[in-house]
């Protein structure tokens, strides 16, 4: 019998997900952290990257989230993030959009723009294009 952890992936909108799984791989402060059932107890910041979570039988689903906190107990993990969404639901365009005019607010030396606003929100896109493709990847699509 495989074990499983309670998840609960919520935003400051909604819950995005909440369920029994295997494993869980969340994007912390200071890299990748994978969570088993009873994990240590661990109290983390996110940084803007791809939730994934493992059920029993080995799919995975992935959900893109700009930041947040992770909390993990034995048998229960809540991921709380002011943004979070399902991955296939990520809009590329916008995201390359929003890359290209971070790109340009910093290279832009002249223009009177907050620098850390600007490597924020390139941050965030460039994590879900990071998202979009490892699903890409991972369904097969290039």
């Amino acid at each position: 019998m495989t074990m499983t952890i309670q998840v609960d992936i919520v935003s400051a909108e909604k819950e995005i997900f909440s369920g029994p799984v295997a494993m869980v791989f969340a994007p912390a402060s200071e890299g990748e952290v994978g969570i088993a059932p009873r994990h240590s107890p661990l109290l983390t910041r996110l940084r803007p990257g791809e939730v994934r979570v493992k059920d029993k039988d080995g799919n995975e689903e992935s959900f893109y989230v700009s930041g947040g906190m992770l909390e993990v107990q034995p048998y229960a993990v809540t991921v709380l993030s002011d943004t979070a969404e399902r991955a296939e639901n990520l809009d590329e365009a916008a995201a390359l959009e929003a890359k290209h005019r971070a790109e340009e607010s910093i290279q832009n030396q002249g223009a009177e723009i907050d620098y850390a606003k600007a490597q924020v929100e390139l941050a965030e896109a460039v994590a879900q294009l990071q998202a979009i493709e490892h699903l890409r990847k991972r369904h097969g699509r290039s």
